[in-house]
């Protein structure tokens, strides 16, 4: 919970009822403690002020019974009535209903079981949280993203078609438009990703970049890292860039070929050694290509940096990444 843990205030009223009270009070969520028999022993503010009730009509009554029995719900019921005898503690249980006074809502409940220090009666102390605005959020968010993604869909189609269709008679404009079809395919591919508003693996960005073809070349090794949505496209174009190297000069284009590709996580960066091995014979371009540059704009767009090496028996690549 937002406020206190349940498990600190399940600790906290079992050993001082006044200070506990106080703490209850102060609380954001929603608080009810119930009898053994369901009856309401103890309402915070919070829980007065959601419910839109008062507190002398709900004190000493059946919790079920409370606003014409809007909360004789079967499955609260049958979590609350299972607390006691187990001694257990039910947590983040969701609850759907159309309350009469304040409508449709969805609490997430949590419930434990409290003995009293004095008389060694238990009862049952139970938080509710309203994520009813929390939720409706979400399904606005999802249907945003979805709609999104559609669109880019379509917008790849289009532009692919386009692309495909215009003549390329001259070897430099058949090879220009299959670069440039491949990194229009890994643009749109990383822009759904990143679309979803969440983060990304970076071995889940490696893999996407080999794809299935290239994959037993392919060697990858390191611990979870998780990039930023901001960062999934820039990750994939660079990736795609090395990946495209490897299949034209590298180690990919001549079987035999390995490339292995591991990281491990420095001071806030996700540090990615890129090594090829068994590939055609190279040394340093005389100048940069399109290929190169784009390479070093990238990382350092994201606040990283990239070294390229080019010794004889195969290309490396050391790739920092800002977490």
């Amino acid at each position: 919970m937002a406020s206190v843990l349940l498990e600190d205030l399940y600790r906290l009223m079992k050993t001082g009822h006044v200070q506990a009270q106080g703490v209850v009070d102060t609380m954001t969520q929603p608080v009810v403690v119930l009898d053994q028999h369901f009856y309401v022993t103890t309402a915070n503010n919070a829980f007065i002020k959601t419910f839109k009730v008062e507190r002398e009509e709900i004190l000493s009554q059946d919790f079920f019974a409370l606003g014409k029995g809007q909360w004789d719900i079967p499955e609260l019921r049958q979590l609350i009535s299972s607390v006691i005898p187990r001694s257990a503690a039910v947590i983040g249980f969701e609850v759907k209903h159309d309350f009469p006074i304040i409508g449709q809502r969805t609490f997430l409940i949590d419930a434990r079981r409290l003995v009293h220090p004095d008389n060694n009666s238990p009862n049952i102390l139970v938080i509710f949280d309203d994520v009813t605005e929390r939720h409706r959020h979400d399904a606005e968010m999802d249907f945003i993203v979805a709609e999104m993604r559609h669109r880019l869909k379509n917008l790849s189609a289009v532009v692919r078609s386009v692309i495909k269709n215009t003549r390329s008679d001259d070897p430099a404009v058949a090879r220009f438009k299959e670069a440039l079809l491949g990194r229009l395919d890994t643009t749109f591919r990383a822009q759904e990703i990143a679309a979803l508003g969440r983060g990304a693996e970076f071995e889940v960005l490696v893999k996407a970049a080999v794809g299935t073809t290239l994959s037993e070349r392919v060697e990858t090794s390191g611990p979870p890292a998780e990039l930023q949505s901001s960062k999934v496209l820039p990750v994939s174009m660079i990736l795609h860039e090395l990946i495209t190297n490897a299949m034209k000069y590298g180690a990919a284009s001549v079987p035999g070929g390995k490339i292995y590709v591991t990281w491990e996580l420095k001071g806030g960066l996700i540090v990615c050694q890129w090594r090829e091995e068994n590939g055609p014979q190279i040394s340093k371009p005389h100048s940069k290509g399109y290929g190169t540059e784009l390479i070093e704009g990238l990382a350092s767009h994201i606040g990283g940096s990239v070294d390229l090496t080019y010794p004889p028996d195969g290309f490396t690549a050391t790739l920092r990444i800002r977490m």
